[in-house]
């Protein structure tokens, strides 16, 4: 199969790495030129007689534009699959430009950061029609553990922002309840020996424990060196919140999420920390009257 891979940034490139190991890769970025990889000097020329254009981009106003210039230099009845995280609405709107192009069009957004993208273990949350997603299934398979085809255009979007609102409350939460049991002189170790195996288990506690020296090897145990930075936790709160108005849809614990975040990378010294580096930031706080 012949791929087009355009944005080799810090995930792209490790994703086209991996896929060109088993296929024709051509890529394009407008800063990055990483090692081992066939370049082209345009998006379009990327593009060009590719089977798949696999996309990963920064926000939605970068994939319209990139969507307007490759969608013309793509052949007939290929599949743009784009996997940035981006707002819904931009997503749906190069999906209808892709078929009005022709093209077949996926949106699939990943979880597993980094070191998913590096190893091969990515989650994809897929929205489009159901013939594209299987068109580009066996690439899914080369580049992750897992993919879910949430439904229409779109609804992959809606299920990466979804879970991450999740997330970023409940880490939230976890850092808050670490500080408490602090403050009441609960040790760690029996805070999350109690909490992992009882009702009050998350991802955030059991897998990606906040806390240093506790529970898995985690970014705590690492100075929170990121691996899921602050930063793009508040870039995917901002689209849950963004997603919620357009829907009408009330999310009190996603908007004090957004803030609370909002506050840690852009007033405080969240910036370039992990996201769990929440935990810290609590630490040094009193309760707020």
């Amino acid at each position: 199969m012949k791929i087009g891979f355009i944005g080799l940034g810090n995930m792209g490139a490790p994703m086209a790495a991996i896929l060109a190991k088993e296929h024709d890769v051509v890529g394009f970025d407008t800063v990055a030129k990483p090692d081992g990889l066939t370049l082209a000097a345009s998006a379009a020329e990327a593009a060009k007689d590719a089977d798949v254009v696999i996309t990963m981009l920064p926000n939605g106003a970068i994939l319209r534009a990139v969507a307007a210039e490759i969608h013309t230099a793509m052949k007939a009845g290929a599949v743009h699959l784009d996997c940035s995280t981006v707002d819904v609405e931009s997503a749906r709107a190069v999906a209808a430009a892709a078929e009005a192009a022709g093209l077949s069009a996926i949106d699939a957004p990943v979880s597993g950061g980094i070191g998913g993208a590096t190893n091969g273990t990515l989650t994809f949350m897929a929205g489009g029609p159901k013939a594209a997603f299987e068109t580009v299934t066996p690439l899914f398979d080369i580049m992750g553990q897992k993919a879910v085809h949430c439904g229409d255009a779109g609804n992959g979007q809606a299920a990466k922002i979804c879970n991450n609102m999740i997330l970023g409350a409940t880490m939230i939460a976890t850092c808050e309840a670490f500080v408490l049991a602090d403050k009441l002189g609960l040790d760690r170790q029996a805070m999350f020996d109690v909490v992992s195996t009882s009702s009050g288990y998350s991802w955030s506690m059991n897998a990606y424990c906040p806390a240093p020296g506790i529970g898995p090897q985690s970014p705590a145990d690492n100075d929170y060196k990121p691996g899921f930075a602050a930063d793009l936790m508040l870039k995917d709160l901002r689209l849950s919140q963004m997603a919620a108005e357009a829907a009408d849809a009330d999310t009190p614990m996603g908007q004090a999420a957004t803030a609370l975040y909002q506050q840690f990378v852009e007033a405080e010294d969240g910036a370039g920390k992990d996201f769990s580096a929440m935990l810290p930031r609590f630490s040094t706080r009193k309760r707020s009257t």
